[in-house]
């Protein structure tokens, strides 16, 4: 008898064992991101304030919420930027991440093949209305009127400059803010004045395995001469007088030896960084790391200084320039409610701290954090709050954003280098362009 009790006592015991254990397992979220990886830095962090950059600043917050909230966990993967080719070999396998960073330039390859979930219900359940988000964001997520990513930035590219060699190349202004160009021969000269008198190329660019720093200064400067060079979603029009006018710009400045050349985007990073050149055209995303440097003894922006500009408005028109931003997509898939719930959990979390991830030198998405006193005691955000306003991304309906990228992009490099005259890399560009568009 007493074997007997002993027995259903411990089966008694083992079930309840097995419920507790049951009711304490997390929901898995799996997400996949890029940004890099930095474990070694920051790989176990949850003090957010202390992380920098954005590597940094996202694995803290992940792994913030994943010590708050126990009863959910995040599994991450870190793919190599853009990531685009994996998840689209994860989508064909029936295998996609529950939540995914996504460039809102790409969204629209995503959602027209309906592999995305609108996103309007769930953030409305955490509290969360397109109108919290600033006016960029909200063009940048939007699809057939609908929310198809959270938005969690708007970035673009930037003067960045090293106030030092300005000042020696006597291009800084009574209030010692530096002097930039208003049109396209005061950027020639102020290039070639800023070369005779410091010895060294008035741009830092990388121009070596790069296609996106092409495609970016000309999208900027055609949206500067109101050229409406994608009226049609699904045809380019590049054999302009517009166009020319970019690449010849470009060609001079390369042409002339006013720019780096042969440098691909680490190494120009790290030639800025030592002084080599005045202005470095990179993106939102370094203003926080080129702050640090300003602040460290013995660096070459810490001789003079550091400062971060919009894009100057060199041709006649609307003073725009090319912007794009980071969103959180959710695959579409059939999941269970504590699932789904747990997702829009992690999108509150991450709408909450978006004055976190602003301190990488993204914009905020969110409206009111663009707003706050907190936001613009930031270094240089006065100076780059224009952006908001300035920003354009090409019309969302179009598609294969990633893949013009690489096509604009290797026939204004063609062109600006002298391996093509400009009127056949522009031919080409619109040929290739539309060829690919007219197969979607």
């Amino acid at each position: 008898m007493k074997t007997i009790v002993k027995s259903a006592l411990l089966a008694v015991s083992a079930l309840a064992i097995s419920a507790v254990t049951a009711v304490a397992d997390p929901v898995e979220i799996k997400l996949q991101r890029f940004f890099g990886a930095c474990d070694a830095d920051f790989g176990t962090n949850t003090d957010v304030a202390k992380a920098t950059g954005e590597c940094g600043i996202i694995t803290s917050l992940i792994n913030k919420f994943n010590a708050d909230n126990p009863d959910i966990h995040i599994s991450v993967t870190n793919v190599e930027w853009p990531g685009y080719d994996q998840l689209n070999a994860q989508f064909a396998a029936g295998d996609a991440p529950d939540i995914v960073t996504i460039h809102e330039s790409v969204l629209s390859d995503y959602q027209s093949k309906n592999l995305l979930l609108p996103l309007d219900d769930l953030l409305k359940s955490e509290g969360i209305t397109p109108d919290q988000f600033t006016s960029a964001a909200q063009q940048g997520v939007t699809k057939d009127g609908k929310f198809y990513g959270m938005p969690i930035d708007t970035w673009t590219m930037l003067y960045h400059v090293n106030m030092d060699l300005f000042k020696q190349a006597g291009l800084v202004n009574p209030d010692g803010t530096p002097i930039f160009p208003k049109s396209v021969d005061e950027a020639i000269a102020q290039a070639e004045q800023f070369k005779a008198k410091t010895g060294k190329p008035y741009f830092v660019q990388n121009m070596a395995n790069e296609t996106a720093l092409f495609m970016r200064n000309f999208y900027t400067y055609l949206f500067q001469q109101d050229s409406d060079f994608f009226a049609d979603p699904k045809h380019i029009k590049v054999q302009t007088p517009e166009a020319k006018k970019v690449l010849e710009f470009y060609k001079k400045i390369y042409d002339e030896d006013l720019t780096t050349k042969d440098m691909d985007y680490g190494t120009a990073i790290n030639a800025f960084l030592a002084g080599e050149g005045g202005v470095q055209l990179n993106g939102t995303w370094v203003v926080g790391d080129y702050n640090a440097q300003s602040e460290t003894a013995g660096t070459a922006l810490n001789k003079g200084g550091y400062a971060v500009y919009p894009y100057p408005q060199l041709f006649g028109g609307t003073h725009a320039q090319y912007a794009d931003g980071h969103s959180w997509a959710v695959s579409a898939k059939d999941r269970k409610p504590e699932e789904l719930a747990a997702i829009g959990k992690f999108l509150k979390f991450y709408f909450d701290n978006d004055y976190e991830w602003s301190r990488t030198g993204h914009l905020p998405s969110v409206q009111a954090v663009l707003d706050s006193d907190q936001f613009k005691a930031l270094p240089h955000r006065s100076t780059i709050l224009e952006v908001a306003k300035l920003g354009k991304p090409l019309p969302q309906q179009i598609q294969r954003q990633f893949a013009l990228q690489d096509i604009i992009g290797e026939e204004a490099g063609a062109a600006i280098t002298g391996q093509k005259d400009i009127d056949a890399a522009l031919a080409d560009m619109e040929t290739r362009v539309n060829d690919l568009l007219s197969n979607l």
